[in-house]
């Protein structure tokens, strides 16, 4: 892991973005947001999981005119995203948003983003410049100048030299209008690329980055593309937001990005981790049951103990070594260890009531500061 590369801070709200403050989650809502209730509910939801910030989309004014409504009630900070219509960002400064998402590219005139900015330097309310490698390509059939054309000619190389452009362009305004509290992102679906063009950005320019790789797909594939990315790229100390985005449930990409940022040690869990061996035909036991069920049981313990359930007796001693609590199965029964130390045999049909019994024990000493869990 590198360091976390330096960047300027600017502060969504009461969360702070860049410097030396964590990465923050971010997602966006699925509802129309003129939809109240269900707006509401949904980020709500992200926010139990672990999300530090949402985006909603305002497209039309009755998305803004519900702004003032959502932000009462609900606890994290919300962003405004707008593309063409400069009226709808202006509004949702109005209406209090802590953050607008804005592309100056797709605004009409020079005058219109000045009047935005304005408003943001005002409220002292941020704004995320982002390019992505959908909006550059689709240039190409509307025409574009020589310079983009000879940047395009040169395959990724040339797709990553012209978001740096754009977004040299972009901050040209901000610059002449003397406006730093900027957030810059440049997407792409593929996983290759949005490392090559964070990369080149954060060589490029100070400002805090929002990571992401857009229109990743269903999970199913969009998880792969998505953590080759961002975890290469957090690895090497850049990003300071990011969104795993799928076409699916959104609460799904919340988790993921949670569960990354613990994996690189960029976030402390606040619940127990599961580690589990991979199948093999040494299994003596509907593992991927028992896994399943411990699971769901697990939920409810709010301590990070970390919990093993191994299959069999060969990798299972020593996986249980390095867990608060485990369990390792041969067939028709299991022993429980806490901390490498032997302290029950159960059948296969106690096993689960067992394990999820000493986690709860163990969860409590570490309270009681009688123990502390494993490293």
């Amino acid at each position: 892991m590198s360091p976390r590369r330096p960047t300027r801070q600017v502060l969504v709200g009461d969360v702070p973005i860049g410097g030396d403050a964590p990465i923050a989650i971010q997602s966006m809502t699925s509802t129309h947001t003129r939809e109240v209730d269900r707006t509401v509910a949904q980020i709500r939801g992200f926010a139990a999981a672990g999300c530090d910030l949402v985006r909603v989309a305002v497209p039309t004014k009755r998305d803004t005119e519900a702004l003032p409504e959502i932000l009462r009630q609900v606890p994290v900070p919300i962003i405004a995203d707008v593309h063409f219509h400069y009226e709808r960002a202006l509004e949702a400064i109005e209406a209090g948003v802590h953050k607008i998402r804005l592309n100056p590219g797709n605004i009409a005139a020079r005058r219109q983003v000045d009047r935005v900015i304005a408003a943001c330097r005002e409220r002292r309310i941020p704004i995320r410049v982002g390019v992505n490698e959908g909006s550059i390509v689709e240039r190409r059939d509307r025409g574009v100048r020589a310079v983009e054309k000879a940047l395009l000619a040169g395959g990724r190389g040339g797709l990553v030299e012209l978001m740096v452009h754009k977004l040299e362009e972009y901050l040209r305004i901000f610059d002449e209008d003397d406006f730093h509290d900027v957030v810059l992102a440049a997407k792409s679906a593929d996983a290759r690329l949005a490392i090559d063009a964070y990369r080149a950005i954060s060589r490029r320019f100070d400002y805090p980055l929002h990571l992401g790789v857009t229109h990743a797909g269903p999970p199913e594939t969009g998880r792969i593309r998505s953590i080759a990315a961002l975890s290469a790229l957090l690895a090497e100390g850049i990003g300071d937001t990011l969104r795993i985005s799928y076409a699916s449930d959104s609460l799904d990409e919340v988790t993921d990005a949670k569960e990354l940022l613990c994996a690189l040690g960029l976030r402390t869990r606040d619940a127990p981790e599961l580690i589990a061996c991979p199948t093999c035909g040494r299994l003596e036991i509907d593992l991927l049951k028992l896994v399943g069920q411990v699971r769901e049981k697990l939920a409810t313990i709010k301590m990070p103990i970390k919990v093993a359930v191994m299959g069999c007796v060969v990798n299972g001693p020593g996986e249980a070594e390095g867990a608060d609590v485990a369990v390792f199965a041969g067939k028709g029964r299991g022993i429980i260890c806490v901390q490498g130390e032997p302290v029950r045999t159960v059948t296969e049909a106690e096993m689960l009531d067992a394990l999820y019994e000493e986690s709860v024990k163990f969860a409590a000493r570490v309270e009681r500061g009688e123990v502390q869990l494993a490293g």
